[in-house]
C-alpha cells in the first residue's frame, strides 16, 4: 500500500435495554361514549377516567384495574359500538396492534359461547405468527342472574361453558361482582410483584374496589364452596380466610388442558417475558458470523442468550428478607445451541420457576416427655 489509512468504525454491540411491554394491557369491550368507539386511548395511574369512560362494563374494569395496578398502571382502551355490524373484538385487536403492543388483551364484553375462547387462542397464534407478540386473554364470563338463577344453577352453567375447551393463553374470569375482570387485571399489574407472582399471593394486600358481593335467587350469598367448585373448573375469582380480614384471589388458571404446562398465569408471563427478550437478540445475531460453529464461539453465544435469564432471576434483599426473581438462576444446561445445517441453528431454552406455596399444611405435636421439674 503506497500510503497510511485510518478507519474508524463505530461498532453497535447491541447492549442496550428493550422497551417493557409487561404489565400493558389493552381493554376491548362495547360503550356508548362516542370518543371510545373505534379509537385507541391510552391511560395511566394519573388519568382522571370519570372524564375517559363511562358508567358501564367497560367503564368499571378500567377503573378497577387502574385502582389495583397502583403505581405506574398504564393500558389501553377501545371502544366497540353495539349492534350489527359493528367492529368485534377481534378487529380492535388487530387495529390496536398495528401502533402498541400488549402483555395481555382483557374482553370485557360477557363471553357465553365456548367458541370464543377458541378464538382468543387462534388470535394469541396468530399475533405470534404474524408479530411475533406474545399475548394472554383474560375473559369475562357472565355473573350469576340473582332473580334466576340459584348458585347450582349458575355453577352448572360456568362448568358447561368452560368444559372441554383447550386455550392455554386464556384465563376466563367470572363477573361475580360486576367488575372482576378488572381487579384481575389490575392485580396483575401490580409493580410490587414481578410477573412470575400469583394474583393469589395473601402478601400483596387486598383486592380493591370489587363490587357487592352477589346473591342467588333464593338470596343465598356466594360462599366458598361454590368459589372452590368454580377455581377448580379454571375460572378466576375473589376468595377470602375465615378469621382473616380482606378479599383476596384464586389462582389465576388458564383453560389449558390436563398435563399443560401452562395452566397457571404465572407460568405463561415469565416465559413470555423471555420470548420478547431473546427474540430481539436472535434477531441481531441473523448474518452475523459472530455466532458460528467454533468452540469460543458456542460459549460466547450461550452467554448471550442466557443473559435475559440471568437478569429476570435476580433477587432483592431488604435486610434479611429475600425476594427471589421472576425465575430461577440459568444453569449451563439450561442454554444449548445446535448447529442443524451450515445456515439453520437452534437454541434452547430452559426456564425453571420457583416453587410456589399454595396449599400449606402445618403440623402441630404435643412434646409429653418433659420430665416433672424436681426441683433439683
Amino acid at each position: 500500500m503506497s500510503t497510511g489509512k485510518v478507519e474508524i468504525n463505530n461498532l453497535n454491540l447491541g447492549q442496550g435495554g428493550i422497551p417493557e411491554i409487561e404489565r400493558h394491557l389493552l381493554f376491548v369491550g362495547t360503550t356508548a361514549k362516542p370518543e371510545l368507539i373505534g379509537k385507541l386511548i391510552n391511560v395511566s395511574a394519573m388519568s382522571d377516567l370519570d372524564d375517559v369512560v363511562a358508567d358501564d362494563a367497560l367503564g368499571k374494569a378500567v377503573i378497577a384495574a387502574q385502582l389495583n395496578g397502583k403505581q405506574n398502571w398504564t393500558a389501553a382502551i377501545y371502544g366497540l359500538a353495539a349492534g350489527e355490524g359493528a367492529e368485534t373484538w377481534a378487529d380492535a385487536v388487530d387495529v390496536a396492534n398495528k401502533t402498541q403492543s400488549f402483555e395481555g388483551i382483557v374482553i370485557v364484553d360477557e363471553t357465553t359461547d365456548k367458541a370464543a375462547f377458541d378464538d382468543m387462542q387462534a388470535k394469541a397464534t396468530e399475533l405470534v405468527s404474524k408479530l411475533g407478540r406474545w399475548v394472554f386473554f383474560l375473559a369475562a364470563t357472565p355473573g350469576i342472574d340473582a332473580e334466576k338463577q340459584t348458585w347450582a344453577d349458575y355453577t352448572a352453567a360456568m362448568l358447561t361453558l368452560v368444559k372441554d375447551v383447550a386455550a392455554n393463553m386464556v384465563v376466563p374470569v367470572p363477573q361475580l361482582n360486576g367488575n372482576n375482570v378488572g381487579v384481575l387485571a389490575g392485580r396483575l399489574c401490580d409493580r410490587s410483584v414481578t410477573v412470575a407472582d400469583t394474583p393469589m399471593r395473601v402478601a400483596t394486600g387486598n383486592v380493591l374496589g370489587l363490587g357487592d358481593m352477589p346473591v342467588d335467587s333464593a338470596d343465598k350469598p356466594l360462599e366458598m364452596s361454590t368459589i372452590t367448585t368454580l377455581a377448580d373448573a379454571r375460572l378466576s375469582l375473589p376468595q377470602w380466610y375465615a378469621d382473616y380480614e380482606g378479599i383476596y384471589w384464586t389462582n389465576a388458571m388458564t383453560l389449558e388442558a390436563k398435563g399443560g404446562d401452562y395452566q397457571f398465569i404465572e407460568y405463561v408471563r415469565p416465559v413470555h417475558k423471555l420470548n420478547r427478550r431473546v427474540r430481539i437478540k436472535a434477531i441481531r445475531r441473523i448474518g452475523d458470523k459472530i455466532l458460528n460453529s467454533t468452540p469460543e464461539s458456542m460459549a460466547f453465544n450461550k452467554s448471550y442468550f442466557m443473559s435475559d435469564m440471568r437478569v429476570m432471576s435476580k433477587t432483592t434483599a431488604i435486610g434479611d428478607l429475600i425476594f427471589p426473581g421472576e425465575i430461577m438462576p440459568p444453569r449451563d444446561e439450561d442454554v444449548n445451541i445446535q448447529w442443524m445445517t451450515k445456515e439453520k441453528v437452534n437454541i434452547g431454552l430452559m426456564v425453571r420457576p420457583h416453587n410456589c406455596p399454595k396449599h400449606i399444611v402445618v403440623n402441630v405435636a404435643l412434646d409429653l416427655n418433659n420430665l416433672a421439674d424436681t426441683g433439683a
